[in-house]
């Protein structure tokens, strides 16, 4: 069992731009001490044994959801699975409603994805429960950026001073956000690079570089975290087909043997093989995809444990 039972600096986990780097370190030490606790015979422990949590998706999702929900039995927490059709909530009060009759069940925690940015700083100023948000539509995704941190360090031991390029979707993006915040934070160098029409007109001002040859970007960084091109948020063509995006900023086994240095290649999940990247180059010994999968689990067990000494 865990006994380190220190608390982060808020009582809710609703993105990255709220917590310190001590926050992010204090979830990689944890995190650290889970991963050995899921790699053992028995992988259950009783930490969160009195705690119920709710899980409440009003987007589909299948990785977040199935890795929140193992992070949970893996910690001995109840659990409540609610789901809602994006369709049947329009308002905030539809939403805190529906909340409200959740926690008429005594629920401790409550993990939310929803379509609408801000709805989890929203339910954090009006119900008791702590909030984690499992991703609020374009804005942040805040357990994706630290399992992507972790994984960066965990493989390259140290996140400081290395330089990751983040490459693909950056406009639809919730991971990208809270993947800048969190590398920054831990003194990483950052760029962005894909097609101008799926790079936000502010992303600079964030303290990132711009690049838009994928082949520049991959010669720089150290990592590169390939993200996946939402198609499902997009109201308008923002490049004119599937095959010439992947001609220009798909990555492939072959543009990855011209490097003169081997790199870590990450994606978040699910690939659109063929798109953003080649199975050859997704099943690469370049690639820490699957490592990424196990972070996940570990990871929330961490946000899970840190969040409910906070609420002690």
């Amino acid at each position: 069992m865990i006994s380190n039972m220190s608390k982060l600096s808020q009582p809710h986990l609703l993105g990255i731009k709220n917590i310190t780097p001590k926050d992010i370190e204090l979830i990689f030490e944890t995190t650290a001490n889970f991963k050995e606790v899921i790699n053992r015979p028995i992988k259950k422990v009783p930490s969160l044994r009195d705690v119920t949590i709710a899980n409440i998706f009003f987007e589909n999702s299948t990785r977040t959801r199935l890795s929140f929900e193992l992070a949970e039995k893996r910690l001995s927490a109840d659990m409540i699975n609610f789901t809602a059709s994006n369709s049947s909530v329009k308002k905030g009060e539809t939403l805190l409603d529906t909340v409200n009759n959740v926690l008429a069940m005594k629920v401790d925690m409550v993990v939310m994805r929803h379509a609408s940015v801000g709805a989890p700083h929203f339910l954090a100023k009006h119900i008791k429960a702590k909030i984690i948000n499992a991703g609020d539509g374009t804005h942040e995704h805040p357990t994706q950026a630290l399992l992507d941190t972790f994984s960066i360090y965990e493989k390259l031991g140290t996140l400081a001073g290395k330089k990751v390029a983040i490459i693909g979707d950056i406009l639809h993006s919730r991971v990208a956000l809270s993947n800048i915040f969190a590398l920054l934070k831990m003194g990483a160098k950052v760029m962005v690079c894909g097609p101008p029409t799926l790079l936000p007109k502010y992303i600079s001002t964030l303290g990132v570089t711009v690049e838009y040859d994928v082949q520049k970007a991959l010669e720089w960084c150290d990592v590169a975290n390939v993200l996946r091109i939402q198609l499902e948020r997009q109201q308008i063509k923002y490049f004119p087909s599937l095959r010439e995006y992947s001609l220009y900023y798909g990555i492939n086994k072959k543009l990855l043997d011209k490097l003169n240095k081997k790199i870590v290649l990450m994606h978040p999940g699910p690939i659109n093989r063929g798109v953003e990247l080649t199975s050859d180059a997704a099943d690469s010994h370049h690639s820490i995809i699957l490592d990424q999968v196990e972070n996940g689990v570990a990871v929330r067990m961490a946000v899970l444990y840190l969040l409910a000494g906070a609420a002690a």
